[in-house]
């Protein structure tokens, strides 16, 4: 039996591919696949939303979660995100709007499907931000916080640890310093052993 989580998440992503709207997986659900699991109560999803789908989408998505069109044509306008709270589980999921800047553009463009476990023991397959971008945005959030949260340094050093190997550093570096998180960059990879 799937989890309500789990019913919530593909429910949003199976609205998001039939309207075709492409869609990329953030935050610690993709640090979870390329690094080291850890429970969510959330997802963050970066969506390529246009203002004339935001009707349809939430009109398919009415019956089982709080959704606003309003509020959606709101915060895309602001270049903002918007929250689906899912009634039955209160399951929140977060949809940041593409942004368009050329970093952006280009992580957006290097997204691939893999599969996440984030919402129980069935996997869901998703569109999901690649390691290299899943640290870069990591460190600009560690960066917007204060540089205090323990829990967003632990899920960078999950993914270093696991996918350390594989990390294209040439990427990581270009882009940290475009996001003016280069000394974070260096800061974490030359804490832990890769």
């Amino acid at each position: 039996m799937k989890s309500d989580a789990s019913s919530a998440v593909e429910r949003v992503l199976e609205v998001l591919d039939r309207l075709e709207i492409p869609y990329l997986v953030g935050g610690s659900v993709a640090s979870s696949i390329f690094g080291q699991s850890r429970p969510t109560m959330d997802l963050d999803l970066v969506a390529d939303m246009r203002s004339d789908r935001v009707d349809e989408f939430a009109e398919a998505l009415r019956s089982e979660f709080y959704v606003d069109a309003p509020s959606i044509l709101d915060a895309l306008r602001r270049g903002r995100a918007f929250n689906l709270i899912h009634f039955e589980s209160t399951f929140k999921i977060d949809i940041f709007p593409l942004k368009d800047d050329e970093y952006s553009r280009v992580s957006f463009a290097r997204r691939r499907y893999a599969e996440s476990r984030s919402f129980g023991s069935n996997p869901i397959e998703c569109a999901v931000a690649s390691a290299e971008d899943t640290i870069l945005r990591k460190l600009e959030w560690y960066r917007s916080g204060g540089e205090t949260s323990e829990r967003q340094w632990n899920d960078l050093r999950g993914v270093l640890r696991t996918s350390g190997k594989t990390l294209d550093l040439s990427y990581l570096s270009k882009w940290a310093r475009f996001l003016k998180v280069d000394d974070l960059l260096e800061e974490l990879l030359n804490e832990e052993p890769r």
